[in-house]
């Protein structure tokens, strides 16, 4: 007989152009990322850390002193005056507020959809949500006037029987931050349990095994702390989902419930939901574009995960642009002259530059990630990360200074101009926010080393170098 003919066995591999990016890259073993993230925690503190941080603390401790100084003399030295009675106060709040949502963003609402790429940015995303939010809480407090009665915010029983006013909107934010601020903690900390383990049983100080083991509540990765923990985690982003739709709806309607044109829409939850999550990615890039490259994470934190959180970006910016087009079409289809008026000046009265960096910076630069070359080029992506957030900034201010500086008589017509005590309470709160985020770095694992195991080839017992026990989420 001849030689045997030979069959052929189709493939069906997809092709190479159709293979999805691995999350992880260079098939990195499960001990090469404990060692990787755990090791930026556990390692002697970087050069650099050391300017980052006395800078950061020092700025933060710029922004007591500008508090002190305001409760000791009074909101006189704000900008504020008639008729703009909401300054920079108010718009760095909501700003603040905007830039934390993307941490619970990615932590629930991606998690309940399954998106295993937000394993990778999600710890230091809820830490982002938990340091902004304390750096809006801020405002509001001081914005009362007489600090020392913001407890009177609280429905807490006293001898004067003086309760707060819950048709104020305002009192709606102190709730809804408040409940934001909490679930977002506990979510944080649910994550870091397992993790926290990690880096107890890595310790080799005393101190340090003491400390982590404290935190870890007695970790052992045994099935049932895997169950126990999966139900928690599941019952938190379940909890955390509608809170990211509602705390900045609820800030929304601190504008929306007024009777001002420019204020009075029903667009504005949505919108302003929208917006945070634009702000909150914009700063997600901003932060762990340069982080990826100093800690040597860059097969963790892929250019996969980068190109994705480009395109959540273009998405949100693309509905803030459309809102914008929707409010000026809805007050000229109102007929109402002072609608008009109100997005008339906001687009050629005296702010008209605020209101054109707004449109550049939020609108037309994102538009750019439509194109594989930007999102594929770090530089500019984190270039226009920050962009994004300059732009959301002026929405805000364009929102309350331009509605506020017009009133409906020309006889009660401003110009608002901070003063250097606005400006100096606003640049602190980045010092706070960077001295708890460089703290973060230093202490904790700034990824999720267990849910990023659960996401690697060897986690799936269906590929060939599957089939170890990682526990937690397969």
């Amino acid at each position: 007989m001849g030689a045997a003919a030979k069959v052929e066995v189709p493939c069906t591999c997809p092709p190479p152009e159709l293979e999805r990016v691995p999350l992880v890259q260079n098939n990195r073993s499960i001990g090469w990322i404990s060692n990787a993230v755990a090791g930026v925690a556990e390692g002697k503190t970087p050069k650099w850390w050391w300017p980052a941080f006395v800078v950061s603390f020092t700025m933060m401790c710029l922004c007591f002193a500008m508090i002190a100084y305001l409760m000791s003399t009074g909101v006189g030295v704000w900008g504020l005056g008639h008729p703009v009675m909401w300054g920079w106060a108010i718009v760095n709040f909501v700003w603040w507020i905007g830039i934390g949502h993307a941490g619970t963003l990615i932590s629930a609402i991606l998690f309940l959809l399954r998106q295993r790429w937000r394993t990778a940015v999600n710890r230091a995303a809820e830490a982002m949500t938990i340091f902004a939010v304390m750096c809006a809480g801020i405002f509001p407090v001081i914005h009362v006037g007489r600090v020392w009665l913001a407890w009177w915010l609280f429905p807490i029983p006293n001898a004067n029987s003086i309760w707060p006013q819950f048709r104020s909107p305002l009192m709606w934010d102190v709730f809804a931050v408040s409940t934001y601020f909490t679930v977002s903690l506990l979510f944080w900390y649910m994550g870091l349990i397992p993790d926290l383990a990690v880096m107890r049983d890595r310790a080799t100080t005393k101190l340090r095994k003491f400390a982590y083991g404290l935190f870890s509540l007695g970790w052992t990765g045994s099935n049932r702390h895997w169950s126990n923990y999966e139900k928690a985690y599941l019952i938190l982003a379940g909890l955390s989902t509608p809170l990211v739709l509602s705390v900045h709806s609820i800030v929304s309607l601190d504008f929306s419930v007024s009777q001002l044109p420019g204020w009075h829409t029903t667009i504005f939850p949505p919108y302003f939901v929208a917006g945070a999550i634009f702000s909150g990615f914009g700063m997600v890039l901003t932060l762990l574009i340069p982080i990826r490259k100093i800690c040597g994470l860059e097969d963790i934190i892929t250019q996969r995960h980068v190109d994705l959180m480009c395109k959540v970006t273009l998405a949100t910016g693309s509905i803030v642009g459309y809102a914008y087009g929707m409010e000026v079409f809805i007050a000229w289809y109102s007929g109402n002259p002072y609608e008009r008026y109100a997005f008339w000046n906001r687009a050629f009265g005296p702010y008209w530059w605020a209101y054109w960096i707004m449109i550049s910076c939020n609108v037309l630069l994102p538009q750019l990630f439509w194109f594989k070359k930007i999102r594929h080029n770090l530089v500019v992506v984190w270039v226009l990360s920050i962009l994004v957030n300059v732009g959301m900034w002026f929405e805000r201010f364009v929102i309350v200074i331009t509605t506020l500086a017009r009133e409906f008589l020309p006889a009660n017509w401003g110009y608002y101009t901070p003063t250097w005590v606005d400006i100096c309470t606003y640049l602190g709160t980045f010092g706070l926010f960077f001295t708890f985020f460089l703290l973060f770095m230093r202490f904790l694992p700034i990824i999720a080393i267990a849910e990023v195991k659960g996401v690697t080839p060897q986690a799936d017992p269906h590929h060939p170098l599957g089939g170890a026990k990682l526990g937690g989420h397969h």
